[in-house]
């Protein structure tokens, strides 16, 4: 049927939607006439135009089409190549289902990141788009874990005790604490950046069996983190930013001296003992001990949580990804 179709004429298409000479009247009207023959020329043109076209290529399935596809050319700082071969590997092994999310904010990391502008959101790493934003967290979000955590509270203060010593200035660093950038801020990692320390998590077993308790701690991405965190009295940490918006950061407060403070995207908030807050260190954030001396340190412990509106497909995906070591 094409080709008969491709061998008619305008002749051939206008004669049967014409009426026959021989029945015309004497009299005939050129300006309906003339509108006619331009409809009908136009309505052949887009014949002929549409019947030029080519067939839209068939797509194996399972796989993506071009306006969805990670495989489609990418270029300039639109993407981090090697998180993109990455996910690319992740979807021949498993599968480009669920990933859109993934794949847009890998093409765009330079456009959410923002560069060297001054943003209240501007995660150093990974920026996954399309995730609810907030500084604080309600605790309804991560109700499980955070109730795990807080009747945990006594058993992880008293692992705290026993593995604390003095960290005044010049006196030699206690095993398994680390110095980090202010002199006055020390971590005890159990998990550090998706790995276990062994040593560590043997020298608090209590803390180390809540955590093994959490639905969605993050223990096998570079994201992850479980630590106790030590705050001198005087020490300010500047403001800063988180490496990725897909987690949030539990707060355990274990000692809460009077004046210390957190600011999260330009909101203030103190911690309670015994009680969790949830942050999304995303946002620019500065913490603060403004007490004495007398008043002791401030101690948190910290664990990172999936945000909650990052899906299983998207979590596994970023635990590929970003696996230690990667």
């Amino acid at each position: 049927m094409p080709s008969i179709m491709a061998d008619w004429g305008l002749r051939g298409l206008l004669s049967p939607l014409l009426p026959d000479p021989s029945t015309w009247h004497s009299r005939p009207e050129p300006a309906i006439a003339v509108l006619g023959s331009l409809a009908l020329l136009f309505i052949w043109y887009c014949y002929r135009v549409g019947t030029g076209q080519v067939a839209p290529v068939s797509h194996p399935q399972g796989v993506p089409t071009e306006e969805g596809c990670p495989r489609r050319t990418l270029r300039g700082d639109a993407i981090n190549q090697r998180l993109y071969r990455s996910l690319r590997d992740y979807a021949k092994r498993y599968s480009w289902s669920g990933m859109n999310r993934l794949h847009k904010g890998i093409r765009d990391q330079a456009h959410y990141q923002l560069g060297e502008r001054m943003a209240i959101q501007k995660p150093s790493a990974f920026y996954l788009p399309d995730l609810p934003s907030a500084p604080y967290f309600p605790r309804e979000s991560q109700r499980h874990d955070v109730e795990i955590l807080e009747l945990s509270f006594p058993a992880i203060l008293r692992e705290f005790e026993g593995i604390t010593r003095d960290f005044e200035p010049g006196a030699p660093m206690p095993r398994g604490w680390m110095v980090n950038a202010n002199p006055g801020w020390h971590s005890y990692y159990l998990y550090r950046q998706g790995e276990c320390i062994a040593q560590n998590c043997r020298s608090c077993p209590w803390t180390y069996r809540a955590l093994s308790a959490l639905r969605t701690f993050i223990n096998a991405n570079c994201f992850g983190n479980a630590c106790f965190n030590v705050l001198q009295p005087g020490t300010v940490l500047p403001g800063t930013y988180g490496p990725t918006n897909t987690r949030v950061r539990c707060h355990l407060g274990l000692k809460v001296p009077p004046g210390c403070e957190l600011v999260v995207g330009g909101e203030p908030q103190c911690w309670s003992e015994g009680y969790c807050l949830l942050v999304d260190d995303s946002f620019l954030h500065t913490t603060a001990h403004n007490g004495s001396p007398s008043d002791g340190p401030q101690v948190i412990f910290i664990a990172d949580l999936w945000h909650p509106n990052v899906a299983g497909p998207e979590r596994q995906a970023l635990d590929y990804i970003f696996a230690p070591g990667r």
